[in-house]
């Protein structure tokens, strides 16, 4: 039976396991990649692990997501990172060097290999034929240290790509149709992989827009085959010896195949407040809107502004139309400077921002109150703008400016003939923003300077006997973890700081809730399906493992938070019977009496909810080994021990 891409790749980077769908799988990480939103807890357990150098291949930390510098937080944050990454073998991306997953698509990933990284879109690797997967960064630090990088081993997808896309018509249309097929739980325990004769059509870029929205799905990542066309972008690159071919075996079996008619694709919008709640721009069309931003590492490429700009050209934004552009990286922004693009960008009144996510994270840009704003971004999670009642709409590139010039949501092919833009058979190259790090001899003389805002990795103990503890949160289905842990340019400058991160932990559900769990010192959280979709910040496990959250009880997890919980030691259960959860209230009292024996055994959880006199059974959804960090009291604590048996 032959293999698919993505289980060739597995198959010559497995260091444990079998490859038997969902069963532990160790993987070699040829690669990781940090941002600063995640990156300083990431160095900080790095540190804790007490190793001087990183093992990896090549591991870069990009500096993309808390550029908004309104006080020391953020710029001491930087300073940290960039310390670390001299002293311990990282290169280091500066801040205006452009976003994590554009560059590292321009300037890093290498078909084949494999890459981690502590944020969620680290899939758009996939569009060159990487084995990309986003994680938390406990997991990268580990990876770093040489470690393997375990997951359960996926399911196998396949997303079967005929035709061609009409005029107007983009790769932001081809993934939002997927989501609109499968949902955002669709993707969950699988890798998708696209192929067909439609996939020839496709651009790198293009190809990177739909694996990076992959994220969205649930998926464990999304994957294009290397061909020709990857070869020609890496060579465009300067970079044709990172290239290899690689191709699914014709007798390769799939668990699940779709396929999408490109060319009866149209215009599509993702509607708030989900990436799955898509509609056609048609049927939107002559809605007001007040805010266009165009960017973020979904639709940031030289593809995309070149497309951007040429809609643009000679026209003026709408009077009732505010339209921020933010160019990918420093080498997007460079070209268009030189080839006159940028020109007409700012000419049509565009706010040019810098090569960063911004918006995307809250981190500037929020929309008036009530205000609609389409967004070439992949998330439209409600209040992820800054604005709580923020209207938030997904379009692509070409959709955004045909509205923002019209003043209305503006199906972009009533613009007349599209005008075709070509990849260039060159890019600019200029990696003089990217420092290379110390020499081993070099780096033991390196200081690592840190601020006053970074703060511990908080402890963890071991697993008790029992957990008696008050449910002091009850919440429903697709809880994310912006909902847990907000983002946004107030919040943002604390990451590295738990405790006073801890004051906006799950405010978005119910402000009251740090207080409530400072009170009481420790509690349980009840969820429902889907809970902790998202972005992979393991401060949405490391805040409540701060406020004494000793376990999570749901109708079931997305993939990175539930390995997040895991790695800082509160314990993760889901209902056997899923009307039990409706029989909890928030703030009844809670019982694990048996917990650590019952884990330790591999038995159904005991749960018995004291207040309304009945018990019921839950499981743990662990592996062995994520078993024993439990026990152990999450990933450090494990590592630790077994660093200290050999």
């Amino acid at each position: 039976m032959g293999l698919t891409i993505a289980q060739k790749i597995i198959k010559s980077h497995l260091v444990s396991g079998n490859m038997t769908v969902s069963s532990d799988i160790g993987l070699h990480i040829d690669q990781t990649l940090t941002q600063d939103a995640t990156g300083t807890m990431a160095y900080l357990e790095f540190e804790a692990m007490g190793i001087d150098r990183v093992k990896t291949e090549k591991s870069v930390a990009y500096i993309d997501h808390n550029t908004l510098q309104t006080g020391f937080e953020n710029a001491d944050d930087h300073r940290f990172i960039q310390t670390t990454a001299q002293k311990h073998g990282i290169w280091f991306s500066r801040p205006g060097n452009g976003i994590c997953h554009q560059v590292h698509l321009e300037r890093f990933g290498v078909p084949g290999k494999t890459l981690i990284g502590s944020d969620s879109h680290t899939p758009t690797g996939g569009g060159i034929g990487m084995l990309a997967i986003g994680a938390g960064g406990l997991d990268v630090a580990v990876a770093m240290g040489g470690g393997a990088y375990h997951i359960n081993m996926p399911k196998m997808l396949r997303v079967n790509l005929t035709g061609k896309l009409p005029a107007w018509v983009s790769a932001k249309d081809i993934i939002l149709k997927v989501l609109q097929v499968l949902t955002v739980k669709g993707g969950v325990g699988k890798i998708v992989e696209y192929a067909g004769e439609g996939v020839s059509t496709l651009t790198v870029p293009e190809r990177a827009t739909i694996t990076n929205m992959g994220a969205e799905l649930g998926a464990t990542t999304s994957i294009f085959p290397s061909d020709e066309v990857t070869r020609e972008f890496l060579a465009a690159q300067g970079r044709d010896a990172d290239w290899k071919p690689l191709a699914s075996d014709p007798d390769a079996v799939y668990d699940e195949e779709i396929t999408i008619d490109l060319s009866s694709l149209e215009p599509m919008a993702a509607c708030p407040h989900s990436p799955d709640n898509v509609r056609t721009v048609r049927e939107l069309a002559g809605m007001k809107i007040d805010q266009v931003c165009i960017g973020s590492c979904t639709n940031s490429s030289y593809l995309d502004m070149m497309r951007v700009a040429s809609i643009l050209k000679g026209k003026t934004v709408a009077n009732n139309v505010s339209l921020a552009i933010a160019p990918g990286s420093k080498q997007v922004y460079n070209m268009l400077a030189k080839n006159g693009a940028l020109g007409d960008i700012i000419g049509a009144g565009a706010r040019v921002l810098e090569c960063a996510c911004g918006p995307c994270i809250g981190m500037g840009q929020s929309p008036n109150s009530a205000g609609i704003s389409l967004r070439t971004f992949n998330r439209n999670f409600e209040g992820r703008s800054g604005t709580k009642d923020g209207q938030i709409y997904l379009v692509s590139p070409e959709t955004a400016a045909a509205s923002a010039l019209a003043g209305v949501m503006t199906d972009p092919r009533t613009l007349g003939a599209e005008n075709a833009i070509a990849l260039p058979k060159t890019f600019l190259i200029n990696d003089n923003m990217v420092i290379a790090p110390a020499s081993p001899e070099e780096a033991k003389n390196v200081e690592v300077l840190r601020g006053p805002n970074i703060k511990p990795f908080p402890s963890t103990t071991a697993l008790a006997p029992s957990i008696e503890a008050k449910a002091l949160l009850k919440v429903g289905d697709n809880i994310t973890t912006d909902h847990i842990m907000p983002a946004g340019a107030k919040i943002l400058p604390y990451r590295s700081n738990i405790p006073r991160l801890s004051d906006f932990c799950f405010t978005v559900c119910d402000p009251d809730f740090p207080e409530r769990a400072r009170k009481y010192k420790k509690g349980i959280i009840v969820g429902g399906h889907n809970y902790g979709q998202g972005s992979s910040r393991e401060h949405a496990a490391l805040v409540p493992l701060y406020l004494g959250i000793k376990a999570v009880l749901v109708k079931s997890f997305a993939r990175i938070h539930c390995a997040n919980l895991v790695n800082a030691g509160i314990v993760p259960l889901v209902f056997q019977n899923q009307n039990d959860y409706d029989q909890i209230d928030q703030m009844d009292e809670l019982s694990l009496p048996n917990i650590r024996a019952e884990l330790e055994s591999g038995l159904p959880v005991t749960v018995k909810n004291e207040t309304k006199g009945f018990a019921f059974h839950a499981d743990s959804p662990l592996t062995d080994r994520q078993r024993k960090m439990i026990l152990a009291g999450g990933l450090l604590n494990y590592t630790k021990a077994k660093h200290h048996s050999v």
